[in-house]
């Protein structure tokens, strides 16, 4: 099996390991299994079936994670996005007042429209076109969007009416248990331990058990059955005219919060090559396969009865301990189909144990600003506004589309439109109605 692994994914050419990779996948997954419980309680909401969409969100998380492995052969898990299922659930169902099944139906156009997207290169021409700077912060923003879940997860940072945010309660069990996972880590990283991230969610879960902190909600479940929602979505009301609007932003949404995540990774992970091509910043190695996993499971977890996947944010999590390839990602979509018979485990495991890695991982993400050219204002100011906005409006769409408007401006103004490729033109343009027109979706 090893020797299968090394060629099919090229372990030796990008200098990796089978262990290596598996406990890069372990990590990703131990760091992202939250949404397992997290999503299907967010569709809840939208009167989904609980146990039928936690089974169609594993299902889909392996589909999409395995053929992300064995297409792309990149270390990127996916499934059914956090950002896209609150979304759907409180402006489409509950605040557009559209039923879930008509919700699916827009969910499962809108994949479609991806995949003619992807069909056609533009969705790849779009990610090589970024402006590096947009590019680079983008990768700054979206860890600068990890430490803020992390933080906001342990209770450290909380909710205020008047100031926005606010310190959380520093005798909370989950501030002495972060502090202690964030120490912890950052101590075997000192000391090079490989495996440091794992091991200290690992450390935190055990305390935490040990001490009563931690609640143990069994090993072993059978799935849930899918009949609720299995092919329950309703595509032909989805063809309402009242709906075409709430069509192009879940489009948008879709589109840019999980192509910035990829980005921003594939930056992390030293994927990108940079080229010399006119109007082109980098190059991305099979990028065409690239956008394919979020597509398919996007279009066919909308039969399963779930909302649009997205390529997740802890992936860098397996990245940072050195995931390099597929096997990562496969290993992930493998546990995935173990969590499927293991969820009361799954659930066992605290928020604030993952919380310290999300942190760190977090901070490790902010390098490439460094990259910044910060003799250029017409540069590092939409850099800013992009790396910025991402954390504090929740949104990767939101904090990409207001820096490329910035940056097109600040060039057309400059006197250096020669600088910005005629595609940035068009998306900022595009980006500017979508903000008159839908400003509030």
């Amino acid at each position: 099996m090893f020797n299968w692994a090394n060629k099919y994914f090229h372990l030796a050419e990008h200098q990796t390991t089978v262990r290596t990779e598996m406990l890069a996948g372990l990590t990703t997954f131990s760091t992202l299994a939250y949404a397992l419980l997290l999503i299907p309680s967010i569709l809840a909401d939208a009167g989904i079936d609980f146990s039928s969409s936690l089974t169609a969100m594993a299902i889909i998380g392996a589909f999409s994670s395995i053929v992300m492995a064995f297409l792309a052969n990149y270390p990127f898990v996916l499934a059914p996005g956090i950002a896209l299922a609150v979304y759907f659930t409180y402006f489409v169902v509950l605040g557009r007042g559209y039923s879930w099944e008509v919700g699916l139906g827009l969910v499962f156009l809108a994949g479609i429209t991806l995949l003619l997207l992807n069909l056609l290169r533009i969705r790849q021409l779009i990610i090589e076109v970024i402006p590096l700077s947009i590019r680079l912060s983008t990768t700054a923003g979206l860890g600068l969007f990890l430490a803020l879940i992390g933080l906001k997860n342990a209770g450290i940072i909380t909710a205020h009416p008047d100031t926005l945010l606010s310190f959380g309660d520093p005798s909370s069990v989950a501030h002495a248990m972060t502090a202690l996972g964030l120490v912890a880590i950052g101590v075997m990283m000192v000391y090079r331990i490989p495996g440091a991230i794992f091991l200290g969610i690992l450390l935190v879960w055990l305390v935490s058990f040990a001490f009563g902190w931690a609640s143990w909600k069994g090993l072993v479940s059978w799935p849930s059955s899918l009949s609720p929602t299995l092919f329950q979505l309703d595509v032909r009301g989805a063809f309402r005219q009242d709906a075409f609007s709430v069509y192009l932003s879940l489009l948008f949404v879709s589109l840019f919060d999980s192509t910035g995540t990829l980005l921003g990774l594939a930056e992390e992970g030293g994927f990108l090559e940079e080229c010399d091509i006119p109007g082109r910043t980098c190059l991305f190695p099979r990028v065409s396969k690239a956008v394919m996993p979020d597509t398919l499971g996007t279009i066919f977890g909308s039969m399963l009865g779930v909302t649009p996947v997205a390529v997740y944010l802890e992936s860098a999590a397996g990245i940072a301990v050195g995931g390099k390839t597929g096997l990562t990602a496969l290993t992930a979509g493998f546990l995935f189909l173990v969590a499927l018979f293991f969820a009361p485990f799954a659930s066992s495991i605290p928020s604030f144990a993952t919380a310290p890695a999300l942190v760190l991982i977090g901070a490790m993400m902010l390098k490439p600003i460094t990259r910044l050219p910060w003799d250029d204002p017409s540069e590092w100011i939409p850099g800013f506004v992009t790396l910025i906005l991402i954390p504090f409006t929740y949104s990767i769409a939101i904090g990409i589309a207001v820096g490329y408007i910035t940056y097109c401006l600040l060039k057309l103004f400059s006197g250096k439109l020669k600088e910005v490729h005629w595609l940035s033109w068009i998306l900022g343009a595009l980006f500017v109605l979508k903000f008159l027109l839908f400003p509030h979706s």
